[in-house]
């Protein structure tokens, strides 16, 4: 039987792993180191996907330009790294998803625009490091996401530059990536999506509301190019 799938890439906050429960910790820590009460995490959990510059603007309505901004902004990072797995899993199922690619043979990897100073401690303590492919974070490429240069080296990495490759993430830049990498783009309406009714307008080629319906469709995927 001949390989199928060449390769999967999986954006990391949001479609690979529940990042959610870590960030918003830190906010709200830092929010207590200023006396402000805590967020409720529904308030948070949207803009996760957006890293450290929307936590702040979310936890403190600052925004770079502000003089308040870059302490808390640092302040908030050194927080998150010294816990940057205390709370974060795989979302429920993706386990088994990987395990399938596994037993599959086909390569997965990560490419994020999450930086390698949270992104590789994170990797080793859920243990994904030894699974993972390829991870790809802005810090080796010159252009981050949407733009297609993080996607291109993964598959180098993997060394399935052909062939059917696929991209999920959270996040329209992630599928603007995906479609200008040529790669088949499949949306995660389980990650952290403000408004999930515009997922559509991201012209991603499928959508998926959880995990488990993500492992069916990348099964029936498979199984249709044998």
């Amino acid at each position: 039987m001949r390989q199928t799938l060449a390769v999967v890439l999986f954006d990391l906050d949001g479609t690979l792993l529940d990042t959610a429960p870590d960030f918003i910790r830190c906010v709200n820590q830092l929010r207590e180191r200023h006396s402000l009460p805590a967020l409720p995490p529904e308030t948070i959990r949207p803009s996760v996907s957006n890293g450290a510059r929307a936590m702040i603007e979310t936890g403190f309505g600052l925004t770079p330009d502000h003089t308040d901004y870059l302490p808390k902004h640092t302040a908030f990072l050194d927080l998150y790294e010294a816990t940057v797995a205390q709370e974060t899993r795989l979302f429920p199922g993706m386990d088994n998803l990987l395990l399938w690619l596994e037993r599959s043979r086909v390569p997965w990897g990560i490419v994020t625009n999450k930086p390698v100073r949270f992104t590789t401690p994170l990797l080793a303590a859920l243990g994904l490091d030894k699974r993972c492919s390829a991870v790809v974070c802005p810090d080796h490429v010159t252009q981050r996401k949407p733009h297609p240069e993080s996607l291109y080296l993964a598959r180098q990495q993997l060394a399935a530059e052909s062939g059917p490759g696929i991209y999920v993430g959270d996040h329209q830049r992630d599928i603007e990536a995906g479609r200008s990498a040529g790669m088949t783009t499949i949306a995660a309406r389980y990650g952290y999506i403000d408004e999930p009714d515009q997922v559509g307008g991201w012209n991603a080629d499928y959508m998926v509301d959880s995990v488990d319906e993500l492992a069916l469709l990348l099964e029936r995927l498979q199984a249709s190019q044998q």
